[in-house]
């Protein structure tokens, strides 16, 4: 279908889809004939899709008449449709009809998947390709300026991203594996598409959020599938917490052999909650440290190749070839129990090619903070037996009275009251200590709010 539309070799396609069969599909397909995806995330405005297209050129995007979040229909077609007004490189849009409802059709421009699909061949054969051709750009925020669109190879990427997974969930074909996120996010990309399905594993896509229509979903969909290795963030995590263990209760979780973290630091409470509630203290947790820029994971346990003792809330040791280190301002690494700048100090096959059309800044993200050093842009630290322990994002900081505290640390110590299940951290600037700390704080069924309860979290937080 892609090849009748005149899809080449290197050209980019815009991918503004849910979470439907059709999304890997489509990646797939485009792999297949050696071009270009950038997949956008379907919850983003028309003006973020506006901006990845005008940054890539892209001729071509594929997209939906409407998604679906809790119970309601959201009109991506008419999100692709204002986009346009100001992205007018596109000139085919193919939609995926799948419900009956009107869509507006642009003669000449838009097309309908079903109409189109129906006169392409079966078979395609796959496009050679040189290793390092352009897979995919994906666009990450970062916290400050316009999105990266950050370049991951063909060969490097897809042959890191088989390793990895069979070091650190033993992935086989005989797994049922599902991973929680969104396939517009890098653990999308490599997780729930490239990956699983280069070891011929059974991948599991769910649309739909974790607790609609109730905070069971998740755990009816484990029980209904077999599901055998579960890659999930602390977030959802903390978000059950909150609920309590009734629902996890009601199902029966003994498919499951291997449980995954992604996404975030993942505090010592919530481990030890997924571990004994949803693992029944029988499922060991990979605590996986990766980013967009890196394509895989770099700092993880490794089941597939041999067991270490796991502690919670550390993401353990890097990956076979990893040279990960933990450096002070200057570059030089710290001693043991101090906390500084996580750096990887030689290339990996997974890593990123660049940032498309912008190499000065690629430069200057990655490479210009410690010379020759790739700067992740993360605090860490390592504890006595060279076990990292990650605190999240660098300049997410907040200085109180002359002292940097970083807001995942703050974050993690609300979490530790025993009646928080959620926190969230900022900054408000203060005419005596530059900032003061504000907390944001969910608390778990069963808890009201009360003067006691804030003075405990005050207390916790103080620093």
């Amino acid at each position: 279908m892609l090849k009748n539309l005149g899809v080449k070799k290197g050209e980019c396609l815009v991918l503004y889809l849910p979470m439907i069969p059709e999304l890997p599909i489509a990646m797939l397909a485009t792999a297949r004939i050696g071009a270009i995806h950038t997949v956008v995330f379907s919850g983003f405005s028309s003006q973020a899709l506006a901006d990845r297209i005008n940054d890539t050129s892209a001729e071509v995007l594929i997209t939906v008449d409407l998604g679906r979040r809790r119970g309601k229909f959201i009109p991506l077609k008419e999100i692709v449709d204002e986009a346009l007004k100001v992205a007018p490189t596109i000139k085919k849009v193919v939609v995926i009809k799948r419900t009956r409802e009107d869509i507006t059709i642009e003669e000449g421009r838009d097309f309908l998947y079903h109409e189109l699909i129906k006169d392409a061949e079966d078979y395609v054969e796959p496009k050679p390709l040189e290793s390092n051709h352009p897979l995919y750009i994906l666009y990450t925020s970062g916290t400050t300026g316009k999105p990266k669109g950050v370049v991951h190879s063909t060969g490097g990427y897809l042959v890191y991203n088989y390793a990895t997974y069979k070091w650190v969930f033993n992935i086989s074909e005989e797994s049922i594996y599902w991973c929680t996120a969104d396939v517009g996010w890098v653990t999308g990309h490599s997780s729930i598409v490239y990956a699983p399905l280069l070891h011929g594993a059974t991948v599991l896509m769910y649309e739909g959020a974790p607790d609609y229509p109730d905070p069971g979903v998740w755990w009816r969909v484990i029980e209904k599938y077999g599901v055998t290795i579960f890659y999930t963030s602390p977030t959802a995590i903390r978000m059950f917490m909150r609920y309590g263990e009734e629902w996890v209760k009601k199902y029966d979780l003994s498919s499951l052999k291997i449980f995954g973290s992604v996404g975030e630091p993942i505090n010592p409470e919530v481990w030890e909650w997924y571990y004994k509630h949803i693992g029944g203290e029988r499922c060991p947790i990979v605590d996986t440290w990766w980013q967009t820029e890196t394509g895989g994971m770099m700092i993880s346990p490794a089941p597939g190749l041999e067991l270490i003792p796991l502690k919670p809330g550390s993401a353990t040791l890097p990956l076979p070839g990893i040279d990960a280190e933990v450096v002070d301002e200057e570059g030089n690494p710290v001693g043991a129990g101090i906390k500084g700048y996580l750096v990887i100090r030689k290339p990996w096959p997974g890593m990123l090619m660049g940032l498309y059309g912008d190499p000065e800044r690629y430069k200057e993200v990655y490479w210009s903070r410690f010379q020759g050093t790739y700067y992740t842009g993360d605090y860490a630290m390592k504890d006595e037996e060279g076990y990292f322990w990650l605190f999240g994002r660098a300049d997410e900081v907040i200085k109180v009275a002359g002292h940097r505290l970083g807001t995942a640390e703050i974050e993690s110590s609300a979490v530790s009251a025993p009646f928080v299940a959620e926190a969230a951290v900022i900054g408000k600037p203060d005419p005596i200590k530059g900032e003061t700390i504000v907390v944001f704080a969910i608390l778990k069924e069963g808890y009201k709010r009360s003067r006691s309860a804030f003075d405990t979290i005050c207390v916790i937080v103080d620093p």
